[in-house]
C-alpha cells in the first residue's frame, strides 16, 4: 500500500482529525451528534476540513437526545445501506443510547456509536486535561465500554499508543463486515486533541470488509433437490430484504418452484412482495415437508407454527450458528453460511437442472392452490375491516386497512408495532426497501428511525407507525425537532388506545380473567388519558392532529401527508379502545 494511496482527504493534525478522515474514508457521511464538551474535536475537524476547502461529505445533524439519533442511525443505515455513526457525550450519553442499542445488535446494519471519554490527565499536564469543573470526576468510571459490550459486535477505548485513524478505520471494517452490527468507540478528551505526526494510514477498504460468501456446491444441489421434490415446501423470510437486490431473484425462484413464502416472528425487511399470491401470512408449518430459512433469527414460535417432526430443514445466514443468542434450540437438517442473494441465484440456476415436465405440473397445480388461499386470506382480511368501519372508537383493523390503502409506490413504511397489532397483516408494500419493521424487542425506534431514513431517502414519503407506548418509549419531540430542523419531515401515525398489551392482555393470558390484577383494573397497565400527542408535536414545531371519527380516518391521514411533503412533519393520533378496559 502506498503512502498516496492511505492519504486521507481531509487535513489531519490531531486525533480528532485522524477520527474523522477516517469515518468519511469508510464511507460515513452522516455523524448524528449529541453534543458533549469532549466531543468537540467533531465539530472542528469537519468545520476546519469545509473551510480549507476539502471535500468532506460528513453532515453532522444534530439532534437533542442519544437515544433517537442512535435510532437515526439505524433507519439512516438501514434505507441508504451505508454505515453512519453517533456521538455521544461519555458514559451519561451512552446510558442514553438506551434501548436502541438492543435496536441496533439485532437489526444488523453498520452503525458505529462513538462516545467521549472524561480525561484523566492532572490539571495543566496537556490541552484537555481535567480543567472543567467536579463533572469531570463524576463522569469517569470503571468500565465504560462495559456498558455496551452485550450488544456490540467490537469495543474499544482510544490508547495513547493507538493511531486514531486506523482505530477508527477498524471500527468501520468491523461494522460494515458480516454480519454487520454496531461497534462502540470511545475517546478521552486529551487524546482526541493531541497532536498526530503520522497522517497517513489504512481506510477500512484497506483494511478489507470481509466479501459476500456463499454455500459450497454440493449443499447448493442437496438444497435444489429437496426443493424441487417437496410435496409442500415453504421459504420463511426475514432479513435477507436488507440487500434489496435478492428480492426479484427470490420471486423468481419462488415463482419457479412454487414456493409458499411466509414471515418469520421476527419480521425485518420487506424480503419478498407482501401483495404477492405465493406469499402466505401466518402460514402454519404443520404442512411443511420441507422449510428453507432464510436469514430468520426467530422462524417460528416453537409448538405454535412450528414444522412437523419429520420435516427437513434448511437455514442460510450470515451467521448460521446465530452466535449473537446466548441459547438457540431451533433445529435445522443444514446450517448454510451464506449471503442471501448469491445463494438464492445458485439455487435458481440448479434447480433449472432438476426440473422435470411432472415437476411443473405439480408444481403449478400447487401455485394455484397457493394463490387461491392467498386471494382467500386478503378478501377475509378485507371484509374484517370494513365490518368496522364505523365502529368508535377506531378499530386497530379499519385503521390498518385504511394507512395501507394510502401507500404509494413512493413510500418507505417504517413498523414499530407489536405482532398482535393488525398493521402487519394489512400491509401490502411490494417494492424492495419499502417496508422495514424494528425486529429487536425493544420500543420507540419508530421516530427516530424515520428522521433517520428521510436523510437516506430525501425523495420518500417516510410513514412510521406505532402504539402509543412505544411512541412515548422513542421521546418523539427531539426526533420531530430534528426533522424539522434538518427538514427531514416524516408522518408518525399512533396508535392511541391508552393502554400496554403487557399490563392488560399478557396478564390476563398469565393470571386469568378473574386475577386480582384484572379485578383490580390492570392498574399498571394503562396511561389514560394519554399525552396530547397533536400538541406535543406542535410544540416541536410539527403538525398534529387527534382522530376519533372513523369517516374521518382518510382524510386526516392525507392532511398529514400534505404537511410532510410541505416540509412539516406530521403527527396522526387515532384514538382508539382501551385493551381489555371500557372507555
Amino acid at each position: 500500500m502506498s503512502a498516496e494511496s492511505s492519504k486521507p482527504q481531509t487535513p489531519v493534525e490531531t486525533a480528532g482529525d485522524a477520527i474523522v478522515a477516517a469515518l468519511v474514508a469508510g464511507g460515513v457521511d452522516h455523524l448524528f451528534f449529541t453534543s458533549g464538551s469532549e466531543i468537540g474535536f467533531y465539530q472542528e475537524a469537519i468545520a476546519k476540513s469545509r473551510a480549507l476547502g476539502h471535500n468532506n461529505p460528513m453532515r453532522l445533524v444534530t439532534v437533542p437526545l442519544e437515544h433517537v439519533s442512535l435510532n437515526a442511525a439505524i433507519g439512516y443505515a438501514a434505507v441508504s445501506g451505508k454505515p453512519a455513526a453517533t456521538a455521544s457525550h461519555v458514559d451519561c450519553g451512552t446510558q442514553h443510547y438506551g434501548g436502541a442499542l438492543h435496536t441496533a445488535w439485532r437489526m444488523g446494519v453498520p452503525v458505529i456509536l462513538t462516545a467521549g471519554y472524561a480525561p484523566t490527565a492532572v490539571m495543566g499536564s496537556m490541552p484537555g486535561a481535567r480543567e472543567e469543573g467536579g463533572h469531570i470526576w463524576m463522569q469517569e468510571n470503571y468500565d465504560q465500554n462495559g456498558i455496551v459490550r452485550n450488544y456490540t459486535k467490537w469495543q474499544r477505548q482510544l490508547t495513547y499508543m493507538d493511531h486514531p485513524g486506523t482505530t477508527a478505520s477498524r471500527a468501520v471494517q468491523v461494522a460494515r463486515s458480516e454480519p454487520s452490527g454496531p461497534v462502540y468507540l470511545t475517546v478521552p478528551k486529551e487524546l482526541a486533541l493531541m497532536a498526530v505526526r503520522n497522517a497517513n494510514f489504512p481506510r477500512a477498504d484497506q483494511l478489507g470488509i470481509a466479501r459476500p460468501s456463499m454455500p459450497d456446491a454440493q449443499s447448493i444441489e442437496e438444497l435444489a433437490r429437496k426443493l424441487v421434490a417437496a410435496e409442500n415446501p415453504v421459504v420463511v423470510v426475514s432479513g435477507s430484504g436488507r440487500n434489496p437486490a435478492s428480492v426479484a431473484p427470490l420471486v423468481e425462484l419462488c415463482e419457479k418452484l412454487g414456493l409458499a413464502v411466509t414471515d418469520s416472528v421476527s419480521r425485518c425487511f420487506l424480503s419478498f412482495p407482501f401483495d404477492h399470491p405465493l406469499f402466505q401470512q401466518g402460514h402454519d408449518l404443520k404442512t411443511a415437508d420441507v422449510v428453507f430459512v432464510l436469514e430468520a433469527d426467530v422462524p417460528w414460535v416453537p409448538g405454535r407454527n412450528g414444522p412437523r417432526d419429520d420435516a427437513w430443514i434448511a437455514s442460510l445466514s450470515v451467521d448460521p450458528a446465530k452466535t449473537r443468542f446466548p441459547m438457540y434450540e431451533f433445529t435445522a437438517n443444514m446450517r448454510l453460511q451464506g449471503d442471501a442473494l448469491l445463494t438464492i441465484r445458485a439455487l435458481s440456476a440448479a434447480t433449472d437442472k432438476l426440473l422435470g415436465d411432472k415437476d411443473r405440473t405439480r408444481i403449478s397445480e400447487r401455485t394455484k392452490a397457493l394463490n387461491a388461499a392467498s386471494a382467500r386470506r386478503r378478501a377475509d382480511m378485507e371484509a374484517a375491516a370494513k365490518a368496522n368501519a364505523t365502529t368508535s372508537p377506531i378499530d386497530p383493523a379499519w385503521a390498518s386497512y385504511v394507512i395501507t390503502n394510502m401507500l404509494g409506490e413512493n413510500c418507505i413504511l417504517l413498523d414499530d408495532t407489536i405482532s398482535q397489532n393488525p398493521l402487519g397483516s394489512y400491509v401490502r408494500q411490494s417494492h424492495p426497501g419499502s417496508y422495514i419493521k424494528n425486529t429487536g424487542s425493544s420500543g420507540g425506534w419508530g421516530a427516530g428511525a424515520a428522521f433517520g431514513a428521510k436523510l437516506a431517502a430525501p425523495d420518500k414519503d417516510i410513514i412510521a407507525v406505532s402504539g402509543d407506548g412505544f411512541y412515548m418509549f422513542g421521546t418523539p419531540a427531539p426526533a420531530l425537532w430534528a426533522a424539522r430542523q434538518h427538514n427531514a419531515p416524516f408522518l408518525m401515525i399512533v396508535y392511541t388506545n391508552r393502554s400496554y398489551t403487557t399490563g392488560t392482555a399478557s396478564v390476563k393470558r398469565t393470571f386469568g380473567a378473574d386475577s386480582y390484577a384484572a379485578k383490580a383494573g390492570f392498574e399498571g397497565g394503562y396511561f389514560d388519558p394519554p399525552i396530547d400527542f397533536a400538541k406535543e408535536a406542535e410544540a416541536a414545531g410539527g403538525y398534529g392532529e387527534n382522530v376519533r371519527d372513523p369517516a374521518d380516518l382518510e382524510a386526516a391521514l392525507k392532511r398529514g401527508l400534505a404537511q410532510v411533503r410541505a416540509g412539516k412533519p406530521a403527527v396522526i393520533s387515532i384514538w382508539m379502545k382501551r385493551i381489555e378496559g371500557e372507555d
